[in-house]
């Protein structure tokens, strides 16, 4: 099982069918020693999140829970709390998120821009297996280093992270990486984008795809100009939709692995289509189809995008409040020389192609 999963008291089925309030009663009263600290993190990080929009809410929850941590680690009755909101709290928040993209988007701007995206994720995920094992970062701290430096930072690490359920060390230093090169991208791009001529739509496509956060694109393209900034935001919002493919390819992978290290004493159960499929990806494709045909009131983008950023902001104070300082101190400096290089890559992959394809007009 999990260090992470909730472990709630051995309840049998017939206690639960004969009394199902009286268990959920006693199932939240199990979590809320963890939850309660999570929320009011995710509250705090929340509003320094909306003073500080280029730093951003989940790079304050996980910084916050990892130095409340250090400070005064989690007891045991707080596991349960921070195991749920870690893992349910996060799959449900992509579930969310998935309420305000479109395919539709895909077939417009996110269309034109697809060669670039497509090359960028491409540069960021094999540079992530090629000096990731140079640099000896483990695997799944770089695959969560390439994904977020590919797709969308915080957001692909949580969505792959439910997928691949990696170490909380690893998420952690995962999003300290990314949010670092974030802030980077924020106070060099539109120095660098006028310096190169770059038109707004040609800058929006450059930040789009090389940016990692939705904040901090927004971020460096509105600092460029105003033209920049809806073209950016949609070919974001494109490029997080290349969280799917992504999640699916790495459940398949690690469904695979499984498989062949399996022992024939193994129930078949675990090969079947739930573990290659997450039901959370599913739900998450479901948001979108909904989204995308018009059965998700306009009206409601603001408020669902805001629940779902505060979900994440949740699930990723939960990860910071069960992390190890010392796991972290452990990856050395080598997890950040990666993410340097990836951040270069793609930058530069992203300018590149633009060229090349002509899409930079």
């Amino acid at each position: 099982m999990d260090e992470r999963s909730p472990v709630v008291t051995s309840t049998t089925a017939a206690e639960v069918e004969a009394d199902p309030g009286r268990h959920r009663l006693k199932r939240a009263w199990v979590l809320l020693p963890g939850l309660a600290p999570v929320v009011a993190l995710g509250a705090l990080a929340t509003v320094l999140g909306h003073l500080v929009p280029v730093v951003g809410a989940p790079v304050f929850a996980v910084l916050g829970g990892i130095g409340m941590a250090l400070v005064r680690p989690p007891g045991e009755r707080a596991r349960p709390g921070l195991g749920f909101a870690a893992k349910t709290v996060l799959k449900t928040s992509i579930v969310v998120l998935g309420t305000g993209l479109s395919f539709g988007e895909v077939l417009t701007i996110g269309g034109a821009s697809l060669p670039v995206l497509l090359g960028t994720l491409a540069v960021a995920l094999l540079g992530a297996v090629v000096f990731g094992r140079a640099l000896g970062v483990a695997r799944d701290l770089r695959t969560l280093i390439g994904v977020g430096t590919g797709i969308c930072g915080a957001s692909a690490i949580a969505a792959t992270d439910a997928v691949i359920s990696a170490s909380d060390a690893d998420v952690s230093y995962a999003i300290a990486t990314i949010f670092t090169f974030n802030v980077a991208a924020v106070l060099t791009f539109p120095t660098v984008g006028h310096a190169l001529g770059l038109s707004p739509h040609a800058f929006g496509l450059w930040a789009g795809t090389a940016v990692n956060d939705l904040s901090s694109v927004v971020a460096a393209s509105t600092i460029f100009g105003h033209g920049a900034t809806s073209y950016a935001v949609v070919v974001k919002l494109t490029r997080t939709l290349m969280i799917i493919p992504i999640a699916l390819g790495l459940a398949a992978w690690r469904a695979r692995g499984g498989r062949r290290h399996a022992t024939t004493d193994e129930p078949r159960t675990t090969t079947g289509l739930r573990r290659v499929v997450p039901v959370f990806i599913g739900w998450f494709l479901v948001a979108v189809a909904l989204n995308t045909f018009g059965l998700v009131p306009t009206g409601w983008h603001t408020a669902l995008s805001a629940t779902a950023e505060g979900m994440i902001t949740m699930a990723l104070g939960a990860i910071g409040l069960s992390t190890r300082p010392r796991d972290i101190r452990r990856a050395g400096f080598r997890p950040l020389a990666l993410g340097a290089i990836l951040w270069a890559l793609v930058a530069t992959s992203s300018l590149a192609l633009q060229a090349l394809t002509g899409t930079h007009v």
